[in-house]
């Protein structure tokens, strides 16, 4: 069970998905506070809670989705760079700092390709790759011309 987590975790960015969710969601939790200061705030709440969704999106396409990496991170950086205009200083720099860190490191990931052995011999000798290479064999002496 927990090597399938590893492998699961390893094969996607799984980090950078992490920070994009906890930035989204702290900035949505900003505008969501009880009724009262929610009633002073007035519609002004909206485009935290639509860029925080956005963002916590984003973040699970990158986890659920990792071929979507460079969209993901693309849209999570701009996410958290407006929500430093649109959403209380984007959770009080908080969600905006983490967001930007989150999308860099979403857009940033690269898949692990395995190394592929190299068992096959190289063309015109027996041996292996691990084999000394033969020197070439001497040219021919030209012959010698007669007058």
């Amino acid at each position: 069970m927990l090597l399938t987590w590893r492998r699961w975790r390893r094969g996607r960015p799984f980090w950078g998905g992490l920070a994009a969710v906890i930035a989204g969601a702290e900035i949505c939790a900003i505008p969501l506070a009880p009724l009262k200061i929610m009633l002073q705030q007035g519609i002004a709440g909206i485009p935290s809670v639509l860029m925080g969704l956005v963002m916590i999106v984003m973040g699970l396409s990158a986890w659920f989705a990792p071929h979507y990496r460079g969209l993901a991170g693309v849209l999570t950086v701009l996410c958290a760079a407006a929500a430093l205009v649109m959403s209380n200083l984007g959770g009080f720099l908080i969600g905006t700092v983490i967001g930007i860190l989150g999308g860099s490191m979403i857009f940033a990931w690269q898949p692990v390709v395995p190394a592929e052995p190299e068992t096959a011999a190289t063309p015109g000798t027996a041996a292996g790759p691990g084999a000394p290479v033969p020197a070439p064999a001497p040219a021919p002496a030209p012959a010698p011309s007669e007058p």
